[in-house]
């Protein structure tokens, strides 16, 4: 079968080549692109007469689904599929997996590191040391004795649970349904509104979804209150961007940490969050360390070592 690789997918052609070929040995071709398209004739071009196409987080939309008449699967080298028209996959009957877990540690780490860079206002004092000056004026707070409020406790809300009770936090969570390993760590269930109350921390961790767009806005921030800060590493439209950023510069609440937007980077100058106080930005690199990317080409050749194998794996219903 033909395996097309329709976009870089941060490791190098060489390695990629090397991690496959427990496939490529069994007969089947491996073609791997170097460049992200964005143009959909482009990508019509690279899914021809492919059986087994591989993407990161780029869109894979309804007429380039159309178009691979031979495409049997689609391998998701990422964890969300919000970028992939899964209903035009269904009707061509295109089994979809991803690669959920490849960067689970990873994202939890960054959460940390932007917690920490507000509490202790790093990007600021970078710059301020740079010019020859001092701490004044700007606080240094510990993450150890504070509540940390997670929502959404799957595999990265539990990592970020379980480095809050490391770190000395007493952690709130919210869920759909409750996991017993934090139950059992302490970790207090709550609904929505009463967390973001009690938080001083809130770290969302949430897919994105139709029940999901815009869950914390004005009113959520406003529960928070003056002294909280919001870290969002999971998806960009989970948070009204521009009223969070209203939030932020009438001093609701007192910072916060942004690694997804509700769209991706480059973001433009005028874009709202740019001009907030008290942020921590990043360009969407909760997923994208080095260890990561290795991790889920790994999951990705095994997703599609399973299928052919007829023991599909990672399956996205």
């Amino acid at each position: 079968m033909k395996i097309s690789i329709l976009e870089p997918l941060a490791v190098s052609e060489e390695k990629l080549r090397s991690m496959s070929e427990y496939i490529t040995n069994q007969g089947h071709e491996l073609v791997i692109y170097d460049s992200i398209s964005e143009d959909d004739r482009e990508l019509i071009k690279r899914v021809e007469d492919t059986d087994i196409a591989i993407i990161a987080n780029s869109p894979f939309r309804r007429e380039v689904i159309e178009s691979a008449k031979k495409l049997k699967m689609l391998t998701v080298a990422f964890t969300g599929v919000d970028h992939v028209d899964m209903e035009a996959c269904r009707e061509r009957d295109i089994l979809v997996s991803n690669a959920a877990g490849y960067s689970t540690n990873s994202v939890a780490e960054l959460v940390y590191g932007m917690i920490i860079s507000l509490y202790r206002n790093l990007v600021p004092l970078d710059e301020i040391t740079r010019e020859g000056g001092t701490k004044s004026g700007y606080r240094q707070r510990d993450v150890k004795g504070k509540v940390l409020g997670v929502i959404g406790t799957g595999e990265i809300g539990i990592d970020v649970a379980k480095l809050g009770k490391a770190f000395g936090c007493e952690v709130l969570a919210y869920n759909r349904s409750k996991k017993q390993e934090l139950i059992d760590l302490g970790v207090e269930y709550l609904e929505l509104e009463e967390l973001l109350s009690r938080s001083d921390i809130v770290s969302i961790h949430l897919p994105f979804t139709k029940e999901t767009e815009g869950i914390i806005g004005k009113k959520e921030l406003k529960l928070m209150g003056s002294e909280a800060i919001l870290i969002n590493a999971a998806r960009g439209p989970i948070v009204n961007i521009p009223e969070l950023t209203d939030a932020l510069n009438k001093g609701v609440i007192a910072g916060a940490g942004i690694d997804v937007f509700d769209i991706e980077p480059p973001l433009e100058k005028d874009y709202p969050i740019l001009s907030a106080k008290n942020t921590v930005l990043a360009p969407h690199i909760g997923f994208a360390t080095e260890e990561a990317m290795i991790r889920r080409a790994e999951i990705t050749f095994d997703n599609v070592d399973s299928w052919l194998n007829n023991k599909p794996k990672n399956i996205v219903k």
